[in-house]
């Protein structure tokens, strides 16, 4: 315990930039905080404050000193607060993100399942295909598909999806059926949010362009589109797995298909888990595996 010593009154001090301030916080006197940070640095053999009469504030080593304590006094809390919760009882509001589709079908029957074995859980669900910011938004937690942007966030993967290019048998029979990424170009293909298809061509990642006489920001209209045999769709696999099985749709190109990815649960950083998410989280990793 001697290496903590004198660690709490220095983060207070850094933050408060003041030992009177720090003092209060803590209930300790400003002697008392004063004797624990020069014991800090004699042991230290570092000068942590400039200190003036108005104003205390760090120095470049204090700095880089209170980067790590303060994730040494973060996970300090985070650690009591993880026994404490183990007592509490999910209850409270859950404030989510998913998109849309993905959200309707898989996430909001599995919520309220959730809800209903935990009666004391609220949810507020916002089903959209932006990405809104977490923190900003005061989210408890968010559903992102696909490859993660780098961020802040932190995840854990629920399950995957597969993207898949097809086509109605009808129309692979009166276009023909593509065997190369570069037959796409004669080809209709229906354009949805993005008019690049991503593949993998000998092993490596490869973005196709794209064109077609429809565009549409609907995953469940391109299905239609196809269905009826207006021309080829890149989609995930909850769109079109039963017509595949069904054999109204046909794959094409899957020697070029992508790897499965990942269906992720992000949480802020640093974000203490509370119960009802760390219990939500688990229950959808178990349900969607």
């Amino acid at each position: 315990m001697f290496l903590w010593e004198g660690v709490s009154e220095f983060v207070a001090v850094a933050e408060a930039e003041s030992f009177t301030a720090a003092s209060k916080q803590l209930g300790i006197s400003t002697a008392q905080v004063s004797r624990q940070i020069s014991a800090l640095e004699n042991r230290l053999n570092t000068k942590l404050f400039y200190r003036t009469t108005r104003k205390v504030s760090l120095t470049e080593e204090g700095a880089i000193y209170y980067q790590h304590c303060r994730r040494l006094m973060d996970g300090l809390q985070e650690a009591e607060r993880a026994i404490s919760d183990r007592r509490d009882t999910p209850q409270g509001n859950l404030k989510l993100t998913a998109p849309v589709t993905y959200g309707e079908q898989y996430i909001m029957p599995l919520v309220i399942d959730f809800m209903l074995q935990y009666p004391e859980v609220e949810v507020t669900m916002n089903l959209t295909n932006q990405t809104v910011d977490l923190v900003e938004g005061g989210y408890d937690l968010a559903i992102r598909l696909g490859k993660l942007s780098s961020s802040t966030m932190m995840a854990k993967r629920l399950a995957s999806r597969t993207q898949f290019v097809c086509a109605s048998p009808g129309y692979l029979e009166k276009f023909g059926v593509p065997h190369s990424l570069s037959e796409l170009r004669h080809h209709n293909c229906l354009v949805g949010n993005y008019d690049h298809w991503r593949f993998q061509e000998a092993g490596k990642e490869r973005s196709v362009r794209i064109d077609g006489t429809l565009r549409c920001a609907s995953g469940h209209a391109l299905r239609d589109a196809a269905l009826k045999g207006l021309g080829l769709i890149q989609l995930p696999d909850y769109y079109i797995i039963d017509d595949l099985e069904r054999g109204d749709l046909v794959t094409v190109l899957d020697t070029f298909r992508e790897p499965e990815e990942g269906i992720w649960a992000l949480y802020p950083h640093n974000r203490h888990l509370s119960p009802k998410v760390r219990l939500l989280v688990d229950f959808l990793a178990k349900s969607l595996s």
